[in-house]
């Protein structure tokens, strides 16, 4: 059996579980803020160089772009699950087949999800109702970022492989290197190209980070040196893969479609409401950063204990990310009670005060709900590492219902009071199946192992 570099690989199964997570956490974060960074630069360079409306074409787009975009960043985070799991184990053979047969699929994944959404991206935007005074913008911007799945594929797979070996430094420093390109393309390109020049960076920067972490895992994992039979397509491999990837990328796409029939709504109240979600939305999306990189860091870190049959270790691992999400809600709230109205003005002139004042107040509405949010993630996170991906897309059907039910029912009649408070039931929803769910994933693992000891014989 090969070695794992200790250089370029880190065992999540020994140690202290909070020292663990913050340490793997961490860099994660790092490259999420770079990632979010870079949005919200897009963001502001399309606002202030271009108006706006502008800024209410590429929102409207948001919620859109996450369900097809997300689909396949959950694809690639479940493929890397199987991976995880091999590594913990230490059964590099399989780990090995996981990972050569993930990327055949994620190829197959690309060709037919790029042709299927650029085909018709524009009876999308027609379906979700899009102001007659941005859809065109708003169909330029999300062509681009649709033709760029291929990359955005490759970035994400990568990635996510090279984290469920330990290793959350090195995207990091390829993601600050794309971020920095994605910024001097959009001042390139934004006043020759509109709204389309922002997409084209974005797209760009991707394929950047993810030739280089490409190249990196050639280099550095000594563990990957394929042989010939580890491209070939095995079926258990596939089904493995497929059963977690699948419904990982599902829950993505089933949460996002609430999103769709929010933003719908959204759409219905006008640009300058639009504009509104648009800048709260980039604005939360940072703030929220700190909950994604405890949601994949858990998904590595139960990954490789489950693989270890280590299961007291899961919950401590629980346990101490669910105090860290909690501190630092209490931090945001503050943060953002004081100053959110002026980091609204990032985004839009001191003149539009009713996008200010109705952002300022969607995050604050956001914000207050915080812990709920972390839970979700932490324990979503963790379900999917353990190997119960399904569960995880009911989490999801959870968070659609809330947001349609207020999309349809409540923002007709509240307008955007409604809209705020969107977010904060879907989050309270999903943790109401979640937690349960959490306990029930731990019981039957219980089970599964003390069946395989007793069947080993003295």
């Amino acid at each position: 059996m090969a070695k794992a570099g200790k250089s370029s690989t880190k065992d999540l199964t020994i140690g202290t579980p909070w020292k663990l997570i913050i340490g793997f956490a961490v860099p994660l974060l790092l490259g999420m803020l770079f990632q979010q960074f870079y949005s919200m630069v897009d963001t502001i360079i399309v606002g202030r160089m271009l108006g706006a409306n502008a800024l209410a074409a590429v929102g409207s787009t948001g919620s859109i772009n996450f369900m097809i975009v997300g689909f396949c960043m959950g694809v690639c985070n479940g493929f890397a699950i199987p991976v995880s799991q091999a590594f913990g184990a230490g059964d590099y053979r399989a780990l090995r087949k996981y990972v050569a047969n993930g990327a055949v699929l994620a190829v197959i994944f690309a060709v037919v999800i790029t042709t299927a959404v650029s085909l018709l991206c524009g009876q999308i935007l027609r379906w979700m109702n899009t102001p007659t005074d941005i859809v065109d913008n708003a169909q330029a911007y999300i062509s681009i970022i649709f033709l760029g799945i291929p990359v955005t594929i490759l970035y994400n797979q990568t990635s996510a492989i090279i984290r469920s070996l330990g290793d959350s430094k090195s995207p990091l420093i390829f993601l600050g290197i794309s971020s920095v390109l994605n910024i001097v393309l959009d001042l390139l390109l934004v006043r020759p190209m509109g709204v389309a020049g922002t997409a084209l960076a974005t797209v760009t920067s991707q394929a950047v980070s993810g030739i280089l972490c490409l190249f990196y895992m050639k280099k550095k994992f000594d563990i990957l040196r394929f042989q010939r039979d580890d491209w070939k397509l095995h079926r258990r491999y596939v089904i493995n893969l497929c059963n977690m990837g699948i419904p990982m990328g599902l829950q993505y796409s089933i949460t996002a479609i609430g999103s769709v029939i929010l933003q719908t709504a959204v759409n219905g109240l006008g640009s300058v409401a639009v504009a509104s979600v648009t800048a709260s939305g980039k604005i939360s999306m940072f703030f929220c950063c700190p909950f994604d990189a405890l949601g994949s860091t858990m998904a590595t870190y139960s990954g490789q204990n489950v693989g270890a049959k280590k299961l007291d270790r899961v919950n401590a691992g629980v346990k101490a990310s669910t105090v860290i999400g909690a501190v630092y809600s209490v931090i945001a709230f503050g943060v953002m009670y004081l100053i959110g109205r002026e980091i609204a003005l990032l985004f839009v002139d001191t003149s539009e005060t009713v996008i200010l004042n109705q952002a300022r107040r969607m995050l604050l509405t956001n914000v207050a709900f915080y812990i709920p949010l972390a839970l979700v993630n932490i324990i979503r996170f963790t379900i999917q590492g353990m190997g119960f991906s399904r569960l995880a897309v009911i989490a999801g059907v959870c968070e659609m219902i809330a947001r349609s039910i207020v999309g349809f029912v409540f923002v007709p009649v509240f307008g955007f009071a409604a809209v705020c408070f969107a977010n904060p039931v879907a989050w309270i929803m999903a943790d109401l199946f979640l937690i349960p769910a959490y306990l029930l994933c731990v019981r039957k693992l219980r089970e599964l192992f003390r069946e395989k000891s007793e069947q080993i014989p003295a």
